[in-house]
């Protein structure tokens, strides 16, 4: 399929938006292209999902990743279908499906930070720690009255460690705070895989639905490109799902067969 240009429809709500040929395509997955669950292993992604981003990578000679801040062996779960993907909020990448992920030479967080964090599970019934390659994440969803003291517990760990936090920061996210290695973001995937092919020199549209999205948008505008907030741009990932599917026949038409 080199060669073939792909366009995809404007957001429903930037009708204002022309069509964006010859695009590289990066999704968020949780609030993105599924809706957020009460636990992160109770996310439920809608029948034809992966197949459908399967076609849409084709449309886009494979300029399609999902950049999430889950690992990959989540996304691979989730999303079984050959396609370009980052874990860890870019601290695994992979970019070559079936190929083995890549990792950059970043810390892990001490056993000792998690289980000072399993405190909070003891004493608020309902939160979770989510374990990730590099670090983890306290979530509150179901236990909002530990949000202030999970930052408080983390934000201690890190002061502990020394003036960079022994190489980690505190990220917020949706009911959730997140221990992540210093020097890996969605920012960071993005811009790897914009100097890769077949993402170089595509115009790039990012599109998530939290902060945690945000440094991934923001590389997307440097490279000439868009970085749509899910709620501003769709509303909800089922309107985002809706718009994907419009983007097939297109690529259907466009690819040789």
């Amino acid at each position: 399929m080199a060669g073939t240009s792909f366009a995809l429809p404007p957001p429903p709500r930037s009708p204002d938006l022309g069509p964006i040929s010859d695009a590289a395509l990066f999704l968020d997955f949780d609030g993105t292209l599924v809706e957020i669950a009460p636990r992160p292993d109770a996310v439920q992604v809608q029948p034809g999902l992966p197949r459908l981003l399967q076609r849409i990578a084709a449309g886009l000679n494979g300029a399609l990743a999902i950049v999430s801040g889950r690992p990959l062996r989540d996304l691979d779960h989730f999303l079984p279908v050959p396609i370009a993907m980052a874990g860890d909020h870019g601290a695994t990448l992979r970019p070559v499906p079936g190929q083995p992920p890549e990792s950059p030479d970043l810390p892990h967080a001490p056993a000792a930070w998690r289980d000072r964090a399993a405190t909070l599970v003891e004493r608020f019934p309902g939160t979770l720690i989510e374990d990730k390659e590099h670090g983890f994440v306290v979530h509150y969803r179901l236990a909002p009255a530990a949000g202030p003291v999970a930052k408080a517990l983390l934000d201690e760990l890190l002061a502990e460690a020394g003036p960079n936090g022994g190489g980690f920061t505190l990220l917020e996210a949706r009911m959730a705070w997140e221990v992540r290695p210093r020097g890996a973001s969605k920012g960071t995937a993005v811009r790897d895989l914009m100097a890769r092919a077949p993402f170089a020199g595509r115009r790039p549209v990012f599109i998530g639905d939290d902060v945690t999205d945000e440094e991934g948008m923001a590389v997307a505008r440097e490279h000439g490109g868009l970085g749509l907030r899910l709620q501003d741009a769709f509303g909800e990932p089922e309107a985002l799902r809706e718009w994907l599917a419009r983007c097939v026949p297109a690529a259907e038409t466009e690819a040789p067969a």
